[in-house]
């Protein structure tokens, strides 16, 4: 394997493959004066802040629950960005350093001998370069590209796998390697599509987990521990139960070293039945929700062109024409139309002048006139509010007042963007906080009709715009680990039972972070991610020709959601739903949905048999998949 990047995504990538996949790993990466600024600017000011509230924490505990969180010695790295993981175990990681996949540096990466290539620069020309220069060296490599530009990608996928399958006909057009004996396949990943679900789900009321891909709707929940005596209830499906130290306010998030006491994911009847006061997240319901709406302008409402001021004068001039209207009738004796048509002809002064008329019709004339120029400045200004609203509907809107219970989302790069899409696709009301008024989320935010406030959000009153007091949630997603965590704080400060979702890049800063956080605030849910850490399972199974589903994160721990073709799995081919269940592995959820038109089945029965032309959806651990694969380290005897 192969895998080219500059950031964190390509090391925790390789670290992946060679750790859950047990593969061979050439690394291409920027030397490290070369690397592409990594989004810990700052960290000693982060530093500082975090040492302010374990000191805090320690001196109101008067305990050492703080001070095994103190990451003072963690922040001491400066800007030199994330350590690789196989810094110190190059036995299956080779490194090589070069500032880009050029032909030469992919030759000597060994391109033509690979089985895959993973292309995950954050620049999307960089990946497509390197991309048709690998097509063009090895017809058969299996390619994986990280781009942004979902349509740009759709077209780089068609054309680079119309290639292989031209370069693998023969040129002469002799027949050579059958292409569909050799999978040549080209994927196109986004960092942001990958991780936005569970960012967005992480944030979400009643910490609602949602994936959504290909039509199909996944949402788990997390529940409570029973009480004594109780069992947890099942649910649909038990994905996992949750930490015995979740309640612990200075215990750790559950990992991959925490033991019997972290987090077990896919756990069986037995385990769930004996694990009382542990929490659990359960597969609550699967539904179909069909092709994705595009959101579209909506028009602006009636009620928004004109102020309340402006409507009731509206108001008293159409009662004063009214009033008008029934004294003429009564004065000139005359039929009600004839009446309306004379008030209105003296409304716009057009009427010949009453001269010689009843002193009554001469009156009402002159108080016609009166009321026709108090009618035109009401136009006027009538006309101006309306010009000025529509200018405002195609511009940022405010937090309307009396908002509540919303999400204060930071930041509107690649990552907030996606993000506020799910947020927005699930109804969610949301506030955005952006510095930059050229932030590429901004039209997106400008077309969803969201709220943003523009400012940094390290300056006083920025979040108090966003109605920081009365919002549920605080989903900091910038690319400055500092300024996240800047805010956090001060939004704790502000609202101390405030949830918070943190995007940290650095692993050891972010444990760190919740550890502190969680000792602090031990009423309030405090969550830390990491992009690259979302990100890296779905792109390791592309390498291996699995479209990735979505990523559920159960602590610090990734649950994986993939549909697998049945066919060629000897684990799962020719056997019931029961019998191929692992636990802590793998497990059926429910049969995908046919090319020909049927849809997708969940709650199949245990003694349902899989057959050959079945293509299921499971959910599966990064190991378990890897040795549902074949690669693992418990399947590499599997064909």
């Amino acid at each position: 394997m192969v895998v080219c990047g500059d950031d964190g995504l390509a090391h925790r990538l390789a670290a992946e493959l060679r750790d859950v996949y047990q593969e061979q790993v050439t690394l291409v990466v920027p030397t490290a004066r070369r690397l592409a600024r990594q989004p810990v600017v700052g960290r000693p000011r982060g530093a500082a802040l975090l040492d302010r509230v374990s000191a805090a924490v320690t001196r109101a505990a008067n305990s050492g629950g703080g001070s095994g969180a103190n990451p003072g010695g963690e922040g001491g790295r400066g800007g030199q960005g994330p350590r690789a993981p196989f810094a110190h175990d190059a036995g299956s990681v080779r490194v090589l350093e070069a500032t880009e996949a050029s032909e030469t540096v992919l030759a000597e990466a060994g391109v033509e001998r690979a089985a895959a290539l993973a292309l995950v620069y954050d620049d999307d020309e960089t990946n497509i370069r390197a991309a048709l220069t690998a097509r063009r060296l090895n017809p058969r490599l299996r390619l994986v590209l990280r781009l942004y530009n979902r349509r740009l990608g759709q077209h780089i996928e068609e054309l680079l796998d119309q290639a292989a399958a031209l370069a693998l006909l023969g040129a002469d057009g002799a027949e050579g390697d059958d292409p569909a004996a050799v999978d040549a396949s080209t994927t196109v990943l986004s960092d942001a599509d990958t991780a936005a679900p569970a960012l967005a789900a992480t944030a979400a009321v009643g910490t609602t987990k949602v994936i959504q891909a290909e039509g199909l709707m996944l949402r788990a929940v997390e529940r409570d521990p029973p009480g004594p005596g109780q069992v947890a209830d099942p649910g649909l499906f038990t994905l996992a139960l949750l930490s015995a130290t979740s309640s612990d306010p200075a215990g750790s998030d559950g990992s991959e070293e925490s033991g019997e006491r972290g987090p077990r994911l896919l756990p069986d009847e037995e385990a769930v039945a004996a694990a009382t006061g542990r929490g659990t997240v359960v597969l609550e319901t699967v539904s179909y929700t069909g092709p994705r709406q595009q959101a579209g302008r909506s028009m602006v409402p009636f009620a928004l062109l004109l102020s309340r001021r402006l409507r009731w004068s509206f108001v008293g001039l159409v009662a004063c024409v009214v009033a008008l209207a029934v004294a003429q009738l009564c004065v000139t004796d005359t039929d009600p139309l004839r009446a309306t048509y004379l008030t209105l002809l003296d409304l716009f002064a057009i009427d010949d002048p009453a001269v010689g008329e009843p002193a009554g019709r001469q009156i009402l004339q002159l108080l016609s006139g009166f009321v026709g120029l108090l009618l035109l400045p009401v136009l006027l200004a009538a006309v101006l509010e309306a010009l000025g609203t529509f200018r405002t509907n195609s511009a940022l809107r405010r937090p309307p007042r009396g908002l509540s219970g919303h999400i204060v989302l930071l930041g509107l790069g690649k990552i907030g963007t996606r993000v506020l899409v799910r947020l927005r696709e699930l109804r969610i009301p949301v506030v955005c906080v952006e510095e930059d008024p050229d932030a590429r989320g901004l039209a997106v935010a400008r077309r969803l009709r969201v709220p943003v406030v523009l400012g940094d959000v390290t300056h006083e009153g920025v979040l108090e715009s966003a109605k920081i007091h009365r919002a549920r949630t605080l989903l900091a997603l910038t690319s400055i680990d500092t300024t996240n965590l800047e805010a956090a704080l001060y939004a704790r400060a502000v609202r101390p039972d405030l949830r918070v979702v943190l995007r940290l890049y650095d692993d050891d800063f972010a444990t760190a972070v919740y550890r502190t956080l969680r000792a602090a605030y031990p009423r309030a849910l405090t969550r830390s991610r990491s992009v690259s850490h979302l990100a890296a399972p779905a792109f390791a199974a592309a390498m291996w020709g699995r479209q990735i589903l979505g990523a559920l994160p159960v602590e610090r721990r990734v649950l994986l959601f993939a549909a697998v073709e049945v066919a060629g799995h000897p684990r799962l081919e020719g056997r019931t739903v029961g019998e191929a269940f692992a636990a802590g592995k793998w497990r059926v959820l429910g049969r995908a949905a046919e090319s020909s038109g049927g849809g997708a089945v969940w709650g199949l029965p245990s003694s349902y048999v899989l057959g050959a032309g079945d293509r299921v959806v499971l959910a599966a651990t990064r190991r378990g998949l890897a040795e549902l694969l074949g690669r693992g380290p418990a399947g590499t005897s599997s064909p």
